[in-house]
């Protein structure tokens, strides 16, 4: 009876709680709709954004990979940063599309908090590696002439590498701080489609201010910090673009920068308005969309934005299939 009661439940009962204690915890995600038309249409549409954020991203690391004109630090970074947004995506896409259609699968606790360890350190070291971006293109841009010689392949595999630590060393004892909380019930809804940390803590019951206050901290650590050191870094380096006398040497340094400049703005912006407000005025739906953006759009946007604004990628990923149309012919 109670799986019966879950698979038809929808969007307008979140956060039901089942109290039966017959067996360990299990959290079910909230359904998108239970109208099986708009479940199947949903599928597609996630499925197809998530192929296309794969195909998307896996072209740009096949393309720094591959050519040597694009073995640069610019293109080292932005490879990882693909790599991380496929890996990101993969960590929530798969089992939201499982849930997405049919009837609702309960995930283990050890699930949930597995899921939640990898969002939090694959997302905090994708805003890190965008902190990274921009301290690059600062050094490119403001100090050409000290460029080979500050921005060095030692230097860049420990910035990627100081990301990946920093963001494990912040998610680690985050999750663990959760999890450590009591869930009374068996089955728990929780009122999203993967396991984000604030309405996993909203289904705790015990008090829930201190992890609660440590979340706060550790996003001011991952958004605030980062974001504000982005924002300096782009302050000069538009002081400097401004002193360029050639029109053309402008519009390709802005051009360069202002890529950046979008994804960094949607995640940032996106990820603060979901971890700044206070649990009690935030509307879960509201919650619900921006989780939509930094999973799907940001991902998707990051090789389109940087293919299309970017004569280089451009150029290779043209003589790429250039080259397999003419080899098809013959």
């Amino acid at each position: 009876m109670e799986s019966q009661a879950l698979e038809g439940g929808d969007m307008s009962t979140p956060d039901t709680i089942h109290l039966n204690q017959s067996g360990p915890t299990e959290f079910v995600f909230r359904m998108f709709t239970s109208s099986p038309k708009i479940q199947t249409l949903l599928f597609c549409f996630f499925l197809f954004l998530y192929v296309m954020i794969i195909c998307g991203n896996t072209a740009i690391i096949w393309a720094v990979y591959m050519h040597i004109s694009l073995h640069t630090p610019m293109y080292f970074f932005l490879s990882n940063l693909s790599f991380l947004e496929i890996c990101y995506t993969s960590t929530l896409v798969p089992l939201m599309l499982s849930n997405t259609i049919g009837a609702r699968k309960p995930i283990s606790l050890a699930g949930c908090a597995t899921q939640m360890f990898f969002f939090a350190t694959l997302g905090s070291t994708d805003c890190f590696l965008l902190t990274v971006m921009a301290y690059d293109r600062y050094v490119a841009i403001c100090h050409p002439l000290q460029y080979t010689l500050i921005i060095t392949p030692q230097l860049c595999t420990q910035m990627v590498a100081g990301s990946l630590g920093l963001a494990l060393f912040l998610s680690l004892p985050l999750t663990s701080l959760v999890f450590t909380l009591p869930f009374c019930g068996h089955l728990l809804e929780i009122n999203h489609f993967f396991c984000d940390i604030p309405p996993v803590l909203h289904l705790a019951c015990a008090d829930t201010r201190v992890p609660q206050a440590v979340l706060y901290v550790i996003s001011i650590l991952v958004l605030t910090a980062p974001f504000l050191l982005i924002c300096i870094s782009y302050v000069f380096i538009t002081i400097t673009i401004l002193h360029i006398p050639s029109a053309e040497g402008r519009q390709r340094a802005f051009s360069t920068c202002s890529s950046h400049l979008t994804v960094v703005l949607l995640q940032y912006g996106c990820g603060s308005l979901v971890y700044f407000q206070p649990p009690s005025t935030t509307p879960a739906d509201e919650d619900w969309h921006l989780a939509l953006v930094y999973t799907f759009v940001t991902p998707l946007l990051n090789p389109i934005i940087y293919t299309l604004r970017n004569k280089d990628v451009k150029n290779v990923l043209k003589k790429a299939m250039s080259k397999k149309a003419a080899s098809e012919n013959l």
